[in-house]
């Protein structure tokens, strides 16, 4: 006998036996933690879109006052004055 063929028969003999009692209100706590799970997911959401447009706004601030796309003045060599 397999590995998988016993693992069937073991499958079969717990479904065969007396089944255990279900809680009258399951449905409803399960739909209150579906709830919960859901509002927790939408919040979660907005945070990070929240969080997503405060670092765009953050960075647009920054390139505003930076420029980075300016070059800095080169300090290598000091200017030639009075020759």
């Amino acid at each position: 006998m397999s590995r998988a063929d016993r693992k069937e028969n073991e499958v079969r003999r717990m479904l065969d036996g007396a089944h255990p009692p279900v809680p009258a209100d399951l449905g409803a706590r399960a739909a209150e933690r579906g709830e919960r799970l859901l509002r927790r997911n939408v919040v979660a959401r907005r945070v990070m879109w929240v969080l997503l447009m405060a670092v765009i706004v953050a960075f647009a601030v920054w390139v505003s006052v930076e420029q980075p796309w300016v070059t800095p003045p080169s300090d290598t060599a000091p200017p030639l004055e009075g020759w």
